[in-house]
């Protein structure tokens, strides 16, 4: 820059003071291209077209020891937000062998017992017997939640001439990500893992596979050929087990039973690579084999790594916290911005100050992939989505007792009835719009 600048001095002197400086103009270039570099770097992926390259996300079964402790800040969320949707909750949890402690922020007039929302998660999940590390019969809750501050209730509850001017309940950044890979209109690393941990806890629930055990992890690697998912190159399945199946009847099981009906024909090649219980032996799990926390799977909750995150968790957090709602909401944009054609890949960018309702940006991106420009597209999403944080509570309906659905297997990318931020109704007004 030095230089540049430099230069642009010597012209200045050489005496065309009326006209733009040229070298300025490739300061100004140079800036715009290192922001343009810096933002395609940190959207995880970087597609180059006529180039292949492979792409890695991973997924989480809901025995997981962190999606134990994201079920229960959940459930007691939605256990609260049954009588008092105007709670302000930030429910945490934490799950080790034979143990879980909740704490947190609650302030409502819901008269919940956490105890019981506790044991009756862990007894949903298949944590039934003492040989799995946690029994929700026998296992010791301990409660410690304090109300919410009172510092921040002012900044999010403080009145005003309209309602939809409650502030944000804290400052932040979130992200929302939608591409055509998928029929969900989410990443295919991510999107394939979801569905290799969900059959592998159907085939446990239903006793296909009685030998099967609640924790398990999956791993999808796809090879994308002009920017586009044309095969799996490696896929790993770790799933915890009873202690008398050999390892020869878990490989055989898992790639028949598990790794082959989630992926249609065309994209599991002679060329890949299967890797089953890589360790050999899985047989303690869950809370056991780890301690759980709360919010510690943000990127299996999310895109897999394929766009970026801000850093903030959902389970446990009432929708006046942006960190969820907000990302709910660019998710919705997002994806609605692809569904209308508008272009193949979007990312969208909001920020908020605590306390204050409007947005300090909201920035779309679409990767090259826009059939117009970015900044109409973000011209488009400001005049059709209200994105102030009440604006997006009655925009998604966010009140309603619907989380503890979402703390398994992503919050994205599911057709599932209560997620209205998947809902593609605003396709005709952003087509009529653009």
């Amino acid at each position: 820059m030095a230089v540049v600048q430099t230069a642009c001095k010597k012209s200045a002197k050489a005496s065309r003071p009326d006209h733009r400086c040229k070298a300025t103009s490739e300061v100004q270039r140079v800036s715009f291209n290192l922001h343009a570099g810096i933002f395609r770097r940190f959207t995880g992926r970087i597609a180059v077209a006529n180039n292949d390259f492979l792409f890695t996300s991973e997924s989480v079964s809901e025995g997981h020891p962190d999606k134990v402790a994201d079920q229960i800040s959940d459930s007691i969320l939605d256990a609260i937000l049954e009588q008092d949707p105007t709670a302000r909750v930030a429910a945490e949890t934490l799950c080790n062998t034979g143990l879980v402690v909740l704490a947190g922020e609650i302030t409502t007039t819901a008269n919940v017992d956490y105890i019981q929302v506790a044991r009756d998660t862990i007894k949903r999940i298949g944590y039934d017997n003492t040989e799995y590390g946690i029994d929700y019969k026998g296992c010791a809750v301990l409660v410690a939640y304090d109300k919410q501050s009172p510092d921040i209730a002012q900044g999010v509850d403080r009145s005003s001439e309209e309602v939809l001017n409650q502030g944000a309940g804290d400052q932040g950044l979130m992200f929302g990500y939608a591409c055509d890979e998928t029929p969900d209109l989410m990443p295919a690393p991510i999107w394939y893992a979801h569905r290799l941990v969900q059959r592998q806890s159907e085939l446990r629930k239903d006793g296909r596979l009685p030998w099967l055990r609640p924790d398990a992890k999956s791993q999808v690697t796809f090879r994308y050929v002009d920017g586009k998912p044309a095969e799996v190159d490696t896929v790993v399945l770790s799933t915890q087990h009873a202690p008398d199946i050999s390892q020869a009847e878990i490989h055989e099981a898992v790639i028949e039973n598990i790794i082959k009906p989630s992926f249609p024909d065309g994209l599991l090649t002679p060329k890949t690579k299967f890797m089953i219980n890589p360790t050999g032996v899985f047989v303690i799990g869950g809370p056991q084999g780890d301690c759980g926390l709360t919010g510690r799977k943000i990127i299996v909750d999310t895109y897999g790594g394929a766009c970026p995150h801000g850093g903030g968790a959902f389970s446990g957090k009432d929708p006046s916290k942006v960190d969820r709602s907000a990302a709910y909401a660019a998710r919705y944009v997002a994806k609605n911005i692809v569904a209308a054609g508008l272009a193949r890949q979007c990312q969208v960018q909001v920020s908020y100050a605590i306390g204050v309702a409007e947005p300090i940006n909201i920035t779309v991106y679409t990767e090259g992939t826009g059939v117009i420009p970015d900044e109409q597209i973000a011209r488009l999403v400001r005049e059709n989505f209200d994105l102030r944080p009440k604006g997006i509570i009655n925009m998604l309906d966010l009140l309603r007792p619907i989380y503890a659905k979402t703390a398994a297997y992503g919050h994205f990318g599911r057709a599932e009835p209560e997620f209205s931020w998947e809902a593609s109704d605003k396709v005709q007004a952003l087509k009529k719009a653009a």
